[in-house]
């Protein structure tokens, strides 16, 4: 699907730090004269936000595919109904997760299946893939503090289901090296965001 506009998202665990980084990116881009438009999936549209709240603060047991195909209902909409039309006029997009957000928690943590998770992401977004993609990796430990003790139903998850979460995302990246780049989130903020300005530039 060829647009005119640019489309980067930015993934990794909770705690990374990516939600930071995509404001100062968005900074970046905007001293550079680009129209910018931030957004976040899940909860990227006013149905989106219905969706999140229930993803996040559902109180009990959420099946493992009930949870994908919630997801995957947050992002045909948000694809439709922000992302596609903002391409089209030329903006630039900074999203906060998207489709190996997908891959990484349902896919490596939860353990369904990989490929069929691709295949519905493929259909939901009409095949739309990032432009360019950064994974903030980060060690679970550091992630962990940075979270603090007030969690969402995924933060609150066991380690072993985080350290899944990172694995996944990171052997994504070898699988697309063209697309996904990972930047180093152990250091401090200003040092993360120098990173991905680097690649931003040579972009």
């Amino acid at each position: 699907m060829n647009k005119k506009g640019l489309f980067i998202t930015f993934e990794g665990a909770d705690g990374s730090g990516k939600s930071t980084q995509l404001k100062m990116a968005a900074e970046f881009f905007q001293n550079k004269g680009f129209e910018v438009i931030t957004t976040r999936d899940p909860g990227g549209t006013p149905l989106g936000q219905k969706i999140r709240e229930i993803l996040l603060h559902h109180d009990g047991k959420v099946a493992s595919y009930c949870e994908l195909f919630l997801y995957l209902a947050d992002r045909a909409q948000h694809v439709e109904e922000k992302i596609i039309p903002a391409l089209e006029e030329g903006k630039v997009i900074l999203c906060d997760r998207y489709i190996d957000s997908s891959v990484a928690y349902q896919g490596y943590a939860r353990g369904l299946d990989v490929d069929e998770i691709s295949m519905l992401n493929n259909i939901v977004t009409r095949s739309l893939v990032p432009n360019l993609t950064f994974v903030f990796d980060v060690s679970t430990e550091v992630a962990e503090q940075r979270v603090g003790e007030t969690k969402d139903r995924l933060e609150s998850e066991a380690k072993e289901f985080h350290q899944k979460v990172r694995f996944g995302f990171l052997d994504l990246a070898k699988k697309f090296p063209d697309r996904i780049k990972v930047i180093d989130a152990n250091q401090e903020i200003q040092k993360v965001h120098s990173d991905v300005i680097k690649v931003l530039e040579n972009y």
